[in-house]
């Protein structure tokens, strides 16, 4: 079965900068919200939700040493980085920044409708290299995506209401509910909610609604 520890939506750390039109949660350690008890588990060192008013976003800003996921709930993501990218991110789509030795990239909402995305950050196995960029359009349900640059597989469900599907046999898993309800041995998890599990085994997630949900398969 393995350790679960349930985090819930309202257990994040507030952050952004609601003037500027952007509104952020963080399901770990992050910025001035600093606990040493919460600085990563497995690969995944942050997990953000942002919310960005149209016309609103991050200014160009410098990364390194870690894989950035993102997964766009709704709206549209303007990228652009400083090794060529210029990309435009959409819900079902996966981009991933392999941030490496060191990249800068501007993340923006240029549409006239609010952005919701979740942004995921992993700790690669070993620092340096050179950045790389990918990004996947309309990604298929529960087609794994792999980042092993950091020992880790992205399981994407979508999940009408009673269906099942299992959770990755692994070390570490990570599961966030990006919207709708489901279970997961009793516990019942909404948007926002997630649950960090070590030696999982034989678990299964219950749709209780239509739900979206991200989960981290990792080997250590």
């Amino acid at each position: 079965m393995g350790v679960m520890d349930v985090r819930r939506s309202a257990e994040r750390y507030p952050g952004g900068d609601p003037q500027a039109g952007i509104r952020s949660w963080h399901a770990f350690s992050f910025g001035p919200h600093y606990d040493p008890d919460n600085l990563r588990f497995g690969a995944v060192i942050a997990c953000n939700e942002e919310r960005l008013a149209p016309g609103a976003g991050f200014g160009e800003h410098p990364h390194s040493h870690t894989e950035i996921v993102t997964w766009v709930v709704e709206g549209e993501l303007s990228h652009r980085d400083s090794t060529g990218q210029l990309t435009r991110v959409r819900p079902g789509d996966v981009q991933r920044l392999s941030s490496a030795a060191g990249v800068r990239h501007v993340e923006r909402n240029d549409s006239d409708v609010p952005l919701t995305f979740v942004q995921m950050w992993l700790a690669p196995l070993e620092p340096g290299g050179e950045p790389s960029y990918e990004i996947v359009h309309g990604i298929a349900d529960s087609t794994p995506y792999a980042v092993p640059e950091a020992g880790a597989m992205l399981h994407v469900r979508r999940l009408a209401p009673g269906e099942r599907t299992a959770v990755p046999d692994a070390v570490h898993v990570y599961v966030h509910v990006v919207r709708g309800e489901v279970r997961l041995e009793g516990e019942e998890l909404g948007a926002g909610d997630a649950v960090r599990i070590t030696d999982a085994k034989d678990l299964e997630l219950v749709a209780v609604s239509g739900a979206e949900v991200l989960v981290w398969e990792m080997a250590g």
